[in-house]
């Protein structure tokens, strides 16, 4: 049995917490507030990522939005996806708003840059990166047929850095795992149905 990555993790919990609220009628964001100590890490990042956001606002017309939070490498990062959809279903990703909680920001510009990288890598992966074999060999030759995020697809990307005292935390690679739930929870919003298949392109139009 394949050992689900924190990236993993993150996507199917983040995922079935949406559903969660969903079946019990409560918002996605709030839902998970109630969950948590309001002093928390998890907590703190996710109302801010929710303010700046401006999740409590109407979405503007044919956009939605997904959220998630995510903790690894000692780092909690909180993610709002807005996606918007057009009348035949073609999705594109507009904007993710992110706070992170990393103890002292040494850098900040190297901590936002971190986060904004790892929004796209993990953009890519979820929409459309995917490596297939025919007769044991691998189709993908090259670029042309492997699609990693085209610079035409990355949204509007804000990172809000939480205050903090506490020693500083990985940064690398915490902004990914959350980014994929985030998509796919908004993406569920705008289409009324859950998407289980990765790449997310195999079953949109984009």
């Amino acid at each position: 049995m394949p050992t689900l990555t924190i990236d993993g993790v993150a996507a199917v919990a983040e995922a079935f917490l949406d559903e969660v609220a969903e079946a019990a009628g409560k918002d996605p964001v709030a839902y998970r507030l109630a969950m948590l100590d309001p002093a928390s890490r998890h907590a703190v990042v996710l109302r801010l990522a929710a303010e700046k956001a401006g999740w409590t606002a109407t979405a503007p017309a044919g956009r939605f939005r997904g959220v998630a939070v995510a903790e690894s490498f000692g780092s909690v990062v909180a993610e709002i996806a807005e996606v918007s959809a057009d009348a035949d279903g073609r999705i594109k990703v507009e904007r993710v708003v992110a706070a992170v909680d990393c103890g002292i920001a040494v850098n900040p510009d190297q901590v936002r840059a971190q986060v904004e990288g790892g929004i796209g890598f993990g953009l890519g992966a979820i929409m459309a990166e995917e490596i297939t074999l025919t007769d044991g060999k691998v189709d993908q030759a090259n670029y042309d047929t492997y699609t990693p995020l085209r610079i035409d697809a990355m949204p509007a990307v804000e990172v809000h850095i939480v205050p903090s005292a506490n020693p500083p935390s990985g940064i690398g690679e915490p902004g990914v795992p959350p980014l994929g739930p985030a998509v796919a929870n908004a993406i569920a919003k705008a289409l009324g149905r859950r998407i289980r298949v990765l790449p997310l392109s195999k079953s949109l139009s984009v």
